[in-house]
């Protein structure tokens, strides 16, 4: 396979195995809106971005990066009217429980930082993730990352459950309800072990929407009914809304969506269209016993700039009303793929919350087996056919399409055009 000059000065820079998407890898020189361009000029759509949420080179994020960074930029032991009013509206953005909250620079350390207070409010240790979660990639929280239903984590602390999935259900056949009952069994399961090995329960944690696992249709009820079983069990709800957050889901988080009440949330990724802005967030005093037990300081986290860019981006989202076209936009794509690639070969399912979608790409239809050197297959025909997509899920046999949330109507032909070339679609359309 060809390596371009760039490709081989890449891996003498940043040292060979730094992944790449696609094997023909996209050398990208700008972005606008839902686009990015290479260096010939070919314009791509960009359907895997979620950090530019409100879309690339977003000139209002662009000048408040700039006239803060030119006016003042320090670390967070000063006081500074913009981050207070910033975590002040961050939090009313939230469920009434979500009142202070703690900024970070990543969704890895953010999720550190909720962990880290659970286990300062509960007393506890145990953690309880699904068995195919990714909630960072440092520190505890890399120990999460597909751990198994049976797995034990670093330092014996965390249990995994079957994470919940009507596709490939654990009891095939079964109801909402008594998949419902079945999982939350297995969930109940992991928190007995964590106590009998003398653990005890510090805190439940999952991607609202499960998105790491491929976004799978959860039983109905069923992240109400763990957080009540949590609840009992003296443990904490963490919601990680990284992925999921500021209208992916078209609700402003992927809780309401899924309709739970978790205890801490977390957030990353598209709270700063790019710049390094994450945080996690709960009720005042979950926040002041986290802050007692670890005098948390990161010198890049709790700044003017962060407060700056975070505020426009939420202003942005609403200027926009970019929550709104999620769910409309997202609704509509929904419907369009379901109708474009119906009775297609090797399309085993298609689902979405919001703007934020999957395909199933299985071997066969009957049996539901993962494909997924099908799937990076398609990825790379897609990429061929200017479209920029993922391979992802916890088989890697799920197209993963999550735009910049300007994405709208008017950009979805070119995806159905898209479809009809990488599938092999034919006739009147």
């Amino acid at each position: 396979m060809h390596r371009s000059p760039l490709q081989e000065r890449r891996d003498l820079a940043l040292g060979p195995g730094a992944e790449l998407f696609y094997d023909d890898p996209v050398e990208i020189v700008r972005g606008e809106g839902c686009y990015i361009f290479d260096r010939s000029g070919r314009r791509y759509l960009d359907l895997y971005n979620n950090v530019p949420c409100v879309g690339h080179g977003n000139r209002a994020v662009a000048e408040a990066m700039a006239t803060q960074q030119a006016t003042l930029n320090v670390h967070s032991r000063y006081l500074h009217e913009g981050i207070v009013a910033y975590a002040e509206r961050l939090c009313a953005l939230h469920h009434d429980g979500i009142e202070s909250v703690v900024f970070c620079c990543t969704g890895t350390e953010a999720n550190e930082v909720a962990l880290a207070m659970a286990r300062a409010v509960t007393g506890q240790a145990g953690i309880v993730c699904s068995d195919a979660a990714y909630h960072g990639n440092a520190g505890l929280v890399a120990g999460l990352t597909e751990v198994g239903s049976d797995t034990q984590g670093p330092a014996g602390v965390v249990r995994g459950f079957p994470y919940p999935d009507c596709y490939r259900p654990l009891e095939p056949g079964a109801s909402d309800d008594e998949l419902c009952a079945a999982y939350l069994a297995r969930v109940e399961a992991a928190i007995a072990r964590l106590k009998r090995d003398g653990h005890g329960l510090a805190a439940f944690i999952v991607c609202s929407i499960f998105a790491n696992e491929g976004l799978p249709r959860v039983p109905a009820g069923f992240l109400a009914a763990a957080t009540e079983l949590v609840h009992r069990e003296g443990g904490l709800v963490i919601g990680d809304e990284v992925q999921c957050g500021f209208g992916r889901t078209g609700y402003w988080w992927g809780y309401e969506a899924m309709a739970f009440t978790p205890d801490i949330v977390v957030m990353g990724k598209p709270m700063g269209n790019g710049l390094p802005l994450a945080a996690a967030a709960s009720t005042r005093e979950n926040v002041a016993a986290f802050r007692r037990q670890t005098d948390y300081f990161n010198t890049f986290a709790s700044t003017p700039l962060q407060a700056a860019v975070g505020m426009t981006v939420l202003d942005e989202i609403e200027r926009l009303a970019l929550v709104v076209n999620a769910a409309s936009t997202g609704g509509y794509l929904l419907e369009a793929l379901g109708s474009r690639l119906a009775g297609v070969a090797g399309v085993g399912d298609i689902r979405g919350c919001g703007l934020f979608l999957a395909v199933e790409i299985v071997r066969d239809l009957s049996s539901g087996e993962p494909d997924p050197a099908a799937a990076r297959d398609l990825a790379n025909r897609f990429r061929a056919a200017g479209i920029l997509l993922g391979a992802a899920g916890v088989h890697g046999n799920v197209l993963k399409l999550r735009p910049p949330l300007v994405f709208g109507r008017d950009d979805v032909p070119a995806l159905l055009e898209a479809c009809d070339t990488v599938f092999g679609i034919r006739g009147e359309r």
